[in-house]
């Protein structure tokens, strides 16, 4: 059983970023915690697949410790004849990461790198490393620009040079190849991952930092734009116009206004959309030309440099961009690309590394997205014009989560996604008040609240607010679920939801949970946004529904009522229907583990436990915490999250027919990726149970 999986290009390039990224996505699934490691670095500066990898996953090791050597000193080494102690010392420091990471990702040495091309770059220089650390290989051909021949021939020549150097190859990956294609077949799965401009193309930031450019105009979104192409803009008005492409960056003279305006007025009307635009010669266009270009709104950013045309083209044209810290949305773009191409199910089972049977937080939120892969449904969020949840689409759509509609005007719509640069590519946009579906769920809705007077004349002119509308396709089969709260209210979005979709038969109440992502576990609170003061049946339900979820979701329930006493030693009315809750889960579910009443500390604390309730097989390892009422479970949550530093996902709504939940009015991007990704799972499981 191999702990680690070495990378290694053949020949120099190859994008082994995305095959990186691609295989600590897979790990991070696995194991609590992943480590990376680097056998060589460049002596100048930070290595960006290092720097990558351990943001990313949150390696609590400093990147000094995550290296072998530089190419200067291994050339040194290998100068004098000490090959051998170089491989010593590098083998020394990898064990050292070894031992604290359950699975290592390990990143080859460079053939471009190591300068005079005195340092060990050699394909067996790296067969060597990896049969000392007992990795499994993957070698990694740069496909881009090749022919299919080229790349089919290197490919198999990559596994039978390894094989023969006594490597074990675990998959033979061809990365940025045009077009589609397949390899040839070999004892080992190959795979072809197209080329994706969105991952290669540098971004404005990266041409600006380049050409020393100085910023006229555009902010860090404007800035993180990326660049698919160059046009040179020298001519008259309409010939420019004729040679705009989509997500091109214009470079034209710095007195040329008419370009300028030109350009911003293509990309505001929506005949293109830009990257932005580079002025040169170190010409400052006129004051109120800027203006009238910033009145435009249009969202690009204006740079000016003192090259003239002919160099900024050609300095620009050597710029590759690559997945890193700064530039999130070329990360999932490149995870994307590699989940799309490659069996990961079938990569999983044969790297074979353990799984953890604790769930931590990284593992649970990268387990989402792999899950709602797995069996990809239609989701519907309402608030289309939203920025946050226009990024958030951007990113579920390159890593195939979900298929999603949008709610909105579609020129609305198209017009925010033209002002921020994204691509929105496979969504679709419904406008509420002109779709064909709003006459029939107009007259759905009436017949479901003709007993409260509701006429299909008012149905008609409720059914187009976005959370109706999006509520009716989740009832209707247009939709498998729903996700809003990012600009409306709580009741705003699941009102709809009770009138329409109502709880699960047999299920009193709707209600939620919060997964909380602490440091080293996932917990499972409930309810702590929907139900004030819940009678004992109504928290038995809550407590069955809280278990329920978190089994899906891959944490084993052990479910703690609390209350303000453990046990027998308090008495009154709270702690009475603590304990006739739990009587009525015990009664209902005998294959649940559940305590109560309960304290926190002891439910969550062994040693607390140990004293108060040493015979629970509940208490000190609960991961269901189930709150005796709102206010309780409101607050703690909300301390929880601000004073241990934990990340609360939620509120999941639960109990109902269909998966309907909520955001925070003050979600960030990841928060709604990450609701999404459980809407979806949750749409997977049985239809009686779709929360």
């Amino acid at each position: 059983m191999a702990r680690s999986v070495y990378l290694t290009s053949v020949g120099s390039g190859g994008g082994k970023s995305t095959i990186a990224l691609g295989l600590a996505e897979l790990l991070s699934r696995q194991v609590e915690r992943i480590g990376v490691f680097r056998p060589l670095v460049s002596d100048a500066g930070t290595d960006p697949i290092l720097a990558l990898l351990h943001d990313r996953y949150r390696i609590d090791l400093p990147e000094a410790d995550l290296t072998g050597t530089t190419y200067a000193e291994a050339a040194a080494l290998v100068a004098d004849g000490r090959r051998e102690e170089l491989i010593s010392r590098i083998v020394e420091r990898y064990r050292a990461v070894e031992r604290r990471c359950p699975a290592v990702i390990v990143v080859g040495s460079d053939f471009a790198d190591g300068g005079d091309g005195a340092g060990p770059r050699e394909l067996a220089f790296n067969a060597r490393l990896a049969t000392e650390f007992g990795s499994v290989v993957v070698p990694v051909v740069d496909g881009f620009g090749q022919q299919p021949e080229a790349i089919t021939a290197a490919a198999r020549g990559a596994y039978h040079d390894l094989a023969d150097l006594g490597a074990t190859v675990l998959a033979v990956i061809a990365n940025r190849v045009t077009g589609t294609m397949t390899l040839p077949e070999l004892p080992v799965p190959a795979y072809a991952i197209p080329e994706v401009p969105s991952v290669s193309a540098p971004t404005v930031a990266e041409v600006a930092a380049a050409l020393d450019a100085t910023l006229l105009a555009g902010d860090d979104a404007a800035l993180g734009r990326d660049v698919l192409d160059y046009v040179v803009g020298a001519a008259h008005v309409p010939i420019l116009l004729d040679h705009l492409t989509e997500g091109a960056l214009v470079i034209t003279p710095g007195d040329r206004a008419d370009l300028l305006v030109a350009a911003s007025t293509a990309h505001v009307a929506g005949q293109v959309s830009l990257a932005g635009v580079v002025l040169t010669l170190g010409e400052q266009p006129d004051p109120r030309v800027m203006r009238l270009v910033e009145r435009l709104s249009t969202g690009f950013a204006v740079l000016s440099v003192t090259s003239d045309s002919y160099d900024t083209v050609e300095a620009s044209s050597r710029i590759e961009g690559r997945p890193g810290p700064a530039n999130p949305r070329k990360v999932e773009a490149a995870l994307g690309a590699f989940e799309g191409h490659v069996d990961t199910v079938d990569l999983a089972r044969r790297l074979r590394v353990s799984r953890s049977d604790r769930v931590t937080p990284l593992m649970f939120e990268y387990d989402l997205i792999d899950r709602a892969r797995a069996d990809r449904r239609r989701l519907v969020l309402p608030e289309g014009t939203d920025e946050r949840i226009l990024r958030a689409t951007e990113i579920l759509l390159r890593r195939g989560v979900a298929e999603l509609t949008l709610l909105g005007r579609p020129d609305d719509v198209a017009r925010r996604t033209r002002e921020l640069g994204i691509d929105l590519t496979g969504a679709e946009v419904v406008d509420p008040a002109g779709s064909a579906w709003r006459d029939e769920f107009a007259t759905r809705y009436a017949q479901l609240r003709a007993h409260r007077g509701v006429t299909v004349e008012l149905a008609h002119d409720i059914v187009a607010q976005p959370n109706y509308f999006g509520t009716m396709m989740v009832a209707t089969g247009h939709a498998d679920g729903m996700v809003s709260g990012a600009t409306h209210t709580t009741a705003a979005t699941i009102r709809p939801a009770f009138e329409i979709i109502r709880t699960v038969p047999g299920v009193s109440v709707a209600s939620s949970v919060f997964f909380m992502l602490l440091a080293d576990r996932v917990l499972v609170y409930g309810d702590c946004a929907v139900n004030p003061d819940p009678d004992a049946a109504q928290l038995a339900d809550i407590a069955i529904s809280s278990a329920d979820t978190a089994a899906r979701f891959g944490i084993e329930p052990r479910v703690a009522m609390l209350s303000y006493s453990t046990g027998d030693s308090g008495a009154g009315a709270d702690v009475e229907k603590v304990a006739a809750a739990t009587r009525l889960v015990r009664e209902r579910r005998p294959d649940l583990l559940v305590e109560g009443p309960i304290q926190y500390d002891a439910a969550i604390d062994p040693q607390v436990a140990a004293t108060k309730l040493p015979q629970s097989t509940v208490a000190g390892r609960a991961t269901v915490f189930i709150f005796p009422d709102l206010n309780t479970g409101n607050n703690t949550y909300k301390a929880v999250q601000r004073s241990a530093g934990a990340v609360a996902v939620g509120p999941v709504m639960q109990g109902l027919r269909r998966p309907v939940n909520d955001l925070s009015r003050g979600a960030k991007v990841a928060d709604i990726v990450n609701t999404v990704a459980i809407t979806a799972i949750q749409a997977a499981g049985s239809p009686e149970e779709g929360s």
